[in-house]
């Protein structure tokens, strides 16, 4: 790597990285009440949480449990884990403080959904909500906003390999980053975004395109593999990524070595695979006594789990246009700009085309197969006040065939597409009160009818009296992007000096 794309680089992981945490959303999902346990002491059990969330359950003689794979809890269960010393004397100065006011009723809420008004009840009633909010701030800037900017990061190093443009891969890097929903999942801790992330970077080891790595084969497939287990570790939807992957070294080593060589790699890939894997089953065993049945077979029954195996059933057409077309969460709804990736396999060859066709192909095979495997979970249809979310973990490989079909048009198409896609992006991560039978188009509108604010500020100013008469008239994010942006004009015109990229 040269000095300048090196430098590059971590100017856009910084750049990413506070934009991600500038736009932190408080939402208190499933895998934090782990990540919890697992931080404060070591356990799988969340019984202090019981009640408090509807994806926890409690298995008789063992307690109460998510149910959902381990994954991002572990991973940030580390950021938490190392926040504790300042976050736990806060969380015991303020309740020790309420336990000598005396009883009191926790502050109204004034959120449009009533399940959150009744949560934060909850939560100040038992002295977590402050815990909750620090907690996800930890883990959010910590972990999610992390790993999203080393994906804008990844995305950078294959384009500069792809196209003859240093520059332009930096501009589609950050175009990845705001212009796409990664954007908005990145808001909390979110398990489908970081699969997706993880396996993406086993992709690239095993494809090295250009010899960004230095490393062998073996080597690049141990790596994978370790990669590939770990998206199963994150959900049970990685398990498309761990085989493709598995296919795709075979496929790598077959070319130069033959079935012999192909054995040999396989034979590493499966060797990494082993630690996420086996981590996984003694999660499940010690949580539910049984190390290869998933926590679904556990939960008690649910909306949609009557359809199938615990909610998961053969294909659907009905889900599969639902995750394209549905105007609350379809992927080409909630990104148009998504429509190119499919056009390139349709391009004529030559410079900038970039992938092989086997490379290619693995592509669109990644795509699909998450496709078809969300379009079998039934729980896809609560999507509606989540936004898109069980395609998340495709971003990443949909992004490089829509980058090569957008090189390759006139500027001024680039431009409009880049910052129409801009908008739709920053507005979703920056308003997310979608309600039920609205679509992908309400945060557009409501931050073009009622201006600029974030996710934070906004809860904030709608807890009426938990902080004095600070938010009484709103809460302008102004100031913060102004310190925000002086910070970025800081990392790109003054640190790290480098030769320009060309």
């Amino acid at each position: 790597m040269t000095p300048a794309a090196r430098a590059t680089a971590i100017r856009i992981f910084l750049t990413c990285w506070i934009v991600f945490t500038l736009h932190f959303a408080s939402n208190t999902v499933r895998e934090i009440y782990l990540g919890l346990a697992i931080g404060d002491r070591l356990s799988f059990r969340v019984d202090e949480y019981g009640g408090m969330h509807p994806d926890l359950f409690e298995m008789p003689g063992r307690g109460w449990h998510i149910n959902s794979n381990p994954g991002a809890s572990m991973a940030a269960a580390i950021p938490y884990a190392m926040a504790r010393p300042l976050i736990d004397p806060v969380v015991a100065a303020i309740n020790r403080h309420r336990a000598q006011a005396g009883p009191k009723n926790a502050p109204d809420y004034d959120s449009p959904w009533p399940m959150a008004q009744k949560f934060y009840e909850e939560a100040w009633r038992r002295g977590y909500d402050i815990k909750f909010g620090l907690a996800a701030l930890a883990m959010q800037t910590g972990c999610m906003a992390t790993t999203s900017a080393l994906g804008a990061v990844m995305i950078f190093l294959a384009l500069r390999r792809l196209l003859d443009s240093e520059r332009a891969a930096l501009w589609l890097a950050l175009l990845y980053a705001f212009g796409t929903p990664v954007f908005f999942r990145t808001g909390y801790l979110n398990h489908n975004m970081m699969l997706g992330h993880v396996a993406f970077f086993g992709f690239l080891c095993l494809w090295n395109p250009g010899g960004m790595f230095r490393w062998t084969l073996p080597s690049r497939s141990f790596l994978a593999g370790v990669t590939g287990g770990a998206a199963v570790l994150f959900d049970y939807s990685g398990s498309v990524l761990l085989l493709g992957l598995f296919a795709y070294a075979l496929a790598v080593s077959w070319k130069d070595s033959g079935a012999g060589g192909a054995m040999r790699i396989g034979g590493w890939y499966v060797a990494g695979t082993l630690g996420p894997v086996f981590l996984l089953w003694f999660y499940q065993w010690q949580s539910f006594g049984n190390p290869f049945l998933p926590a679904q077979r556990w939960m008690p029954a649910v909306a949609w789990s009557d359809q199938g195996y615990q909610g998961f059933s053969p294909p659907q057409l009905e889900l599969f246009l639902a995750h394209a077309w549905d105007y609350r969460y379809g992927l080409l709804t909630s990104c148009p700009m998504f429509v190119l990736a499919f056009a390139f396999p349709f391009l004529k060859r030559g410079r900038p085309r970039g992938l092989e066709w086997r490379e290619t192909a693995f592509l669109f095979a990644f795509i699909f197969g998450l496709w078809i495997f969300a379009s079998c979970v039934n729980y896809a249809r609560l999507q509606f006040n989540t936004g898109i979310r069980y395609m998340a973990p495709a971003f990443p490989f949909l992004f490089l065939p829509l980058a090569l079909t957008l090189a390759r048009l006139p500027k001024m198409a680039i431009y409009f597409i880049g910052v129409a896609a801009v908008t739709q992006a920053w507005c979703m991560a920056m308003y997310r009160d979608v309600e039920r039978g609205r679509g992908v188009l309400e945060p557009v509108l409501h931050v073009f009818t009622a201006g600029f604010q974030l996710p934070a500020l906004t809860v904030a100013s709608r807890l009426e009296g938990a902080f004095g008469d600070y938010f009484a008239g709103g809460a302008s994010p102004l100031p913060l992007f102004a310190v925000a942006g002086a910070m970025l004009y800081g990392i790109w015109k003054w640190t790290l000096k480098s030769p320009p990229l060309t």
